[in-house]
């Protein structure tokens, strides 16, 4: 992978909160020809630094209006048992992320879901059926002060 450039970091700004930018767009934004605009491009990608594009949706309006972050602590710690665990998260369309942390637990869990009712449902036929699951803690979001932002280039 090549160091990315100022040009690069441009680039990437842009691409964060405009993916649907065309290149003759993003050519003009950032001051490069049409051309080495879109050779950047594809060295962006193929480095993997632009991993995907896609479209931002509004949960509420598509009935998931409650955001949750769940704590959970796996009855051991063994290389197998994250192995299984991770794999079993993969295939759960629930869980939007999956983060193995260090501290008091060993996975923090978001998900969405309709309602409290909707998580209790998850939480007992997905979360905590899940291999090793020994405790879950869970946090109900209020209100979304910050989300989706695009990272500090």
């Amino acid at each position: 992978m090549q160091k990315i450039d100022q040009t690069d970091r441009a680039i990437l700004a842009v691409l964060q909160r405009e993916g649907r930018i065309t290149n003759l767009e993003l050519s003009d934004r950032i001051g490069l020809s049409p051309t080495a605009t879109s050779e950047r491009m594809r060295r962006l990608l193929k480095d993997g630094l632009v991993t995907g594009f896609g479209a931002r949706l509004d949960p509420q309006k598509l009935g998931f209006g409650l955001l949750v972050f769940v704590e959970v602590l796996l009855d051991k710690t063994t290389p197998d048992v994250f192995d299984r665990f991770a794999a079993a998260v993969n295939r759960a369309p629930e869980v939007l992320e999956c983060h193995m942390v260090a501290g008091g637990f060993d996975y923090l869990v978001k998900t969405r879901v309709r309602d409290m009712a909707a998580y209790r449902t998850f939480l007992g036929t997905v979360l905590l059926g899940l291999p090793g699951v020994r405790e879950t803690r869970t946090y109900a979001v209020m209100e979304e002060v910050k989300s989706d932002a695009p990272l500090p280039l």
